[in-house]
């Protein structure tokens, strides 16, 4: 098992068709320092919905019943439901291919039928998260940690094109692809 470090880890989880929902197999554990305790403790399977929405994560009472959770607090939660106070709890949480987050605060509540885990940008702000729809099907990504800064409008073939009376069609590109402006972001523009 390789705890996180330096090294990045990743896992690529992709669905038949486009999908509305990114969820996937995770294992929760009682919180571990890998430094400290280089064998995990074991850990159960769960399915897990991920919600860019969410602030932090949350377990359902069955996560909580089958690994023997221990309660580690209280907080307020704030939901589109409402707000609630709910038990805190210390884990660590097991993503594909062997991305471990050793120690998340999560809270207990509800989720939708099937889910039992919910991952939030407490998790996925710790990495590169990306999502596409190529070819009608979806593909969800994920690294841990964070190497690079994913931005496709830095890309010249994604620049929104410029106006044609601007650039003479046969000068340089302006947006540095090194091709005439009429073979590039000139092409688009009618």
């Amino acid at each position: 098992m390789k705890p996180l470090g330096r090294q990045p880890i990743a896992f690529t989880t992709s669905y038949n068709g486009r999908t509305n929902i990114l969820a996937n197999k995770v294992s929760i554990a009682e919180a571990f320092n890998p430094e400290s305790q280089p064998e995990p403790p074991t850990s159960k399977e769960f399915t897990a919905i991920w919600d860019t929405g969410a602030t932090n994560s949350a377990v359902t009472q069955t996560v909580i019943d089958q690994c023997l959770l221990k309660p580690t607090g209280i907080t307020e939660v704030h939901t589109a439901s409402g707000n609630y106070r709910t038990e805190t709890y210390l884990v660590s949480i097991f993503l594909p291919s062997r991305v471990v987050v050793p120690s998340v605060r999560v809270t207990k509540g509800v989720l939708t039928s099937g889910f039992d885990v919910l991952i939030g940008m407490d998790v996925i702000g710790q990495g590169d998260f990306a999502v596409t729809h190529k070819d009608n099907k979806t593909v969800f990504s994920f690294r841990m940690p964070s190497i690079e800064c994913i931005d496709f409008v830095k890309h010249p073939q994604y620049r929104t094109p410029m106006s044609s009376s601007k650039v003479d069609r046969n000068a340089p590109c302006p947006c540095g692809s090194g091709k005439k402006y009429k073979k590039c972001c000139g092409k688009q523009v009618q």
